[in-house]
C-alpha cells in the first residue's frame, strides 16, 4: 500500500490521532483544512493521487446532538459531510473507510450482526445511520462499526482514572453493556483490511472479550490502578432522571465479530488492552 496515497479527515481526533501514527505519510485535513460540510469545498479540494479516504470525523457529543444547535451541528457532519465524501470517492473512484457505532441500534438484540435494520434511539444515532446509507453508495467501501472508543485524548477511561487519582468513588452505569474498543485495535482492523484487499461493505469492528457494564469497567480500571474505591451501581433511568437533555442510550452495545474474524484477523480482548492502557498512564504519574 502507498500511505501516501491516503487521506485522513478527522486527523486530530482519538482514531485521526492513532491513524497518522500508522500512516505517518499520509496526508491529513482537519475541519480548518477541509470543512466536509461544506459540499463545495469538498467537490473543489484536490483529490488528485488520493485513492483512500479515512473518514474519522465525527460529531460524538451524543447528549449535545438533543439541544437545538447541537442537531443541525451532528446532522451536518454525521450525514452531511458523509454524503460529501461519499460523491467525491463514486467520482474519482477512491476506497472510503468510514467509522460508524453502535447507536445506529436501539440496543434490544445481544448480539448485532452487520445486517441488523437500522434503529437508532438518539438525533447522534440517526445522524450516523444517514451517513452510514450515503456511503453505502459507495463502490469501493468499508463501514466499521464500532463501540466505546478509547485512545489518546478525552474517553472514559482516562476520565474514571482521574477520578480515581482524586479518591472520588463514582457511581457509574451498569445496564449498558458492551466492549471497549482501544484506537490501536480500529487502526489494525483498518490495515489488515486494506492490506489483504477484504470484501468491501460492513464490519463490525472492535475488541474482543467478555462484554462489561461501564460500572463493571470503572472496577477494572480501579483494580488495575490500585484504587482502593468502591463504584456504585446505577440504572441509566437513575443516572440521567435528572439530566433531561440527555440522550437515550442503547443498553446493549455487543458487536458480533464473526464476519470481521472470516477474513483472518482476530480482535485483542478489551482486558489486555485495557491493561496496557492503565500502565501507561501510571507511568505519566
Amino acid at each position: 500500500m502507498n500511505q501516501e496515497s491516503f487521506l485522513i479527515i478527522g486527523a486530530n481526533g482519538q482514531l485521526g490521532t492513532a491513524l497518522k501514527e500508522k500512516y505517518p505519510k499520509a496526508a491529513t485535513a482537519d475541519y480548518d483544512e477541509l470543512d466536509i460540510t461544506n459540499r463545495d469545498a469538498v467537490q473543489a479540494f484536490d483529490w488528485s493521487g488520493i485513492t483512500t479516504i479515512l473518514n474519522a470525523a465525527a460529531y460524538t457529543n451524543v447528549d449535545g446532538a438533543e439541544t437545538a444547535d447541537g442537531r443541525i451541528a451532528a446532522w451536518k457532519v454525521n450525514a452531511i459531510g458523509s454524503r460529501n465524501l461519499a460523491e467525491v470517492a463514486i467520482a474519482h473512484d477512491i476506497t472510503l473507510i468510514h467509522i460508524s457505532t453502535d447507536y445506529v441500534f436501539n440496543g434490544s438484540n445481544k448480539n448485532h450482526s452487520e445486517d441488523e435494520p437500522f434503529s437508532p434511539l438518539s438525533v447522534y444515532g440517526q445522524s450516523k445511520a444517514a451517513g452510514d446509507i450515503s456511503v453505502s453508495l459507495v463502490p469501493k467501501h468499508y463501514i466499521l462499526r464500532t463501540t466505546w472508543l478509547i485512545g489518546e485524548g478525552k474517553n472514559f477511561v482516562r476520565t474514571m482514572f482521574r477520578l480515581g487519582q482524586k479518591g472520588i468513588s463514582p457511581t457509574v452505569v451498569s445496564d449498558q453493556v458492551g466492549r471497549l474498543t482501544f484506537t490501536n485495535k480500529l487502526v489494525q482492523i483498518i490495515d489488515h483490511l486494506l492490506t489483504n484487499k477484504s470484501a468491501f461493505g460492513v464490519y463490525n469492528a472492535t475488541n474482543d472479550g467478555e462484554p462489561a457494564s461501564w460500572a463493571d469497567i470503572t472496577r477494572e480500571i480501579f483494580k488495575l490502578a490500585n484504587f482502593d474505591l468502591q463504584v456504585t451501581n446505577s440504572s441509566t433511568k437513575e443516572y440521567f432522571a435528572n439530566k433531561p437533555e440527555a440522550a437515550p442510550r442503547p443498553l446493549n452495545s455487543v458487536m458480533s465479530l464473526s464476519k470481521l474474524q472470516s477474513t483472518g484477523i482476530k480482535s485483542r480482548d478489551w482486558h489486555e488492552d485495557l491493561s496496557a492502557y492503565i500502565a501507561k498512564e501510571l507511568n505519566t504519574l
